[in-house]
């Protein structure tokens, strides 16, 4: 095992692994990148180092001797201490099964062996950001969870005080006259005497805010002979508007006539602004859960908050890679080239809305959308496709330092998925398939500048779009496929 981490680093890993040659490899790739590594061959020694001093991120081998990979990942998420340090899978295993077990155990993120240096540079450097976004959000919304409960004591104090106190009285006749009111209903109004309030208002019809609102509780009071938690804008002396809740009920004489009202009156207007605040924020909140999961996705989570999965016959997938990126990232500050990288990505979500599909995520400068589901599309493919065709003219808009526009290096492949969400406090929405993994290959052995379809897609566009036949390509993971070059629509 190495030393601990330096304190200066730009995160800290630890690798396990029982082949020596990938722990020298990936330390040796790590460190140059400035991270503090250490490196295990064994479960007990990974679960050891980790019980010393938990690391950021962890990459791990599956198939190891005395404890596997899965296992191990199981006893880290059990615990409170380690169930949030992302583990990235590392194995030469490359099954869907066991891509989904491995996500199922908890794992963030998949690399098949052999695996690129670049690949697993990459995507460390993005589970690594994301875990510190994470963060970010918890504490945000841990901030955020205080100050509502802080709200909602204020609230039940400010209700418990109306509870316990006593509330404005009053009586008053068919003609809207006082008869009688309480030093509360005076202080309620902004009087400083019951005798105030009852020789200014003549009439308690003035008081409303809305005409014709005190008829609208005499007309109630007529029919039902009483009326409870009748709400109304009302005037204060000073002229400002409140908020008053009245249960008001008719008094009547022997013969049943209306000898007068009574009833009782509270000022509600900080619990409207307290309920109001509390809506807004509850819309918040579901605001944000769009913005992570499909509308439809959502809703099923707000109804049953349980594991979400489903198979899709038909569904289009598209990757497309920023080509050269990380060397232009390299080369500015990390500001501008998240300002850069989020300016290019909004154009693509607008285009994912525009042509009705669905972003899943970026992982780095890597967009990944997806047709035909949550909900189903008969146009998928060609909403794909134009789609992609859009993506290399936007992105061509952005001058690289050099003055040079961005290339878009892109996949598409269409077939059946699974589609699911993963996670129980920080949600997302994935897939995967052969399909999912066969678009990949089209984008990463894709070339700069084109978009590159497997032949499921090419059957779908033949008769509608400009397609050049690249020719036969060795698919890691596929063996032989002939793909196309999309150039265009007819």
């Amino acid at each position: 095992m190495n030393s601990d981490p330096p304190e200066a680093s730009r995160g800290s890993i630890l690798i396990v692994d029982d082949a020596p040659n990938n722990l020298v490899l990936l330390s040796r790739l790590l460190t140059q990148k400035g991270y503090a590594v250490r490196a295990v061959k064994t479960g007990k020694l990974a679960l050891e180092a980790i019980a010393t001093l938990p690391p950021e991120l962890i990459l791990m081998d599956i198939c190891m001797p005395e404890m596997d990979g899965y296992t191990i990942c199981q006893k880290l998420k059990s615990s409170e201490q380690t169930r949030d340090i992302p583990i990235i899978f590392i194995s030469a295993l490359d099954e869907v099964l066991d891509k989904i077990r491995a996500f199922a155990v908890g794992g963030v993120d998949y690399i098949t062996k052999p695996f690129q240096l670049a690949e697993v540079l990459a995507r460390v450097e993005t589970h690594l950001t994301l875990q510190r976004l994470r963060q970010e959000l918890q504490l945000q919304n841990e901030r955020l969870h205080h100050e509502i409960t802080e709200r909602q004591k204020a609230e039940d104090k400010y209700r418990s005080i109306f509870e316990n106190c006593l509330e404005g009285l009053f009586q008053v006749t068919s003609s809207g006259r006082y008869i009688s009111a309480n030093p509360t209903l005076a202080k309620i109004y902004g009087y400083a005497s019951a005798e105030e309030l009852m020789i200014s208002v003549t009439n308690i019809c003035s008081l409303y805010v809305r005409p014709g609102r005190r008829e609208e509780l005499n007309a109630y009071l007529r029919r039902y002979a009483k009326v409870e938690d009748f709400e109304s804008q009302v005037y204060r002396k000073d002229g400002g508007i409140i908020w008053i809740s009245e249960n008001v009920r008719a008094v009547r004489g022997e013969s049943g006539e209306v000898l007068y009202y009574e009833g009782t009156v509270q000022d509600t207007t900080e619990r409207r602004l307290t309920e109001a605040e509390l809506r807004l924020q509850r819309q918040e909140a579901e605001r944000l859960l769009l913005s992570i999961l499909p509308q439809s996705i959502a809703e099923r989570l707000k109804r049953k908050p349980e594991t979400i999965a489903d198979s899709f016959a038909d569904v289009t997938v598209m990757f497309a890679d920023l080509v050269n990126f990380t060397p232009f990232a390299a080369q500015v500050p990390p500001k501008e080239m998240v300002e850069i990288l989020n300016q290019i990505f909004s154009a693509f979500d607008q285009l994912a809305e525009q042509y009705g599909l669905e972003k899943i995520k970026t992982i780095g400068d890597e967009y990944m959308v997806a047709g035909g589901l949550p909900n189903p599309q008969s146009d998928h493919v060609e909403a794909v496709a134009d789609m992609a065709l859009a993506m290399l003219q936007t992105v061509a808009k952005f001058p690289t330092r050099q003055g040079k526009p961005f290339q878009l290096r892109i996949g598409i492949n269409t077939g059946p998925v699974v589609a699911g969400v993963i996670g129980t406090k920080k949600f997302s929405y994935d897939l995967w398939g052969e399909t999912v993994n066969l678009a990949s290959r089209m984008e990463t052995q894709g070339q700069a500048g084109y978009i590159q379809i497997a032949p499921a897609t090419f059957d779908r566009l033949k008769n509608k779009y400009w397609l050049e036949r690249r020719g036969v390509i060795e698919v890691r993971g596929f063996g032989e496929i002939a793909t196309h070059w999309l150039i265009g629509k007819l």
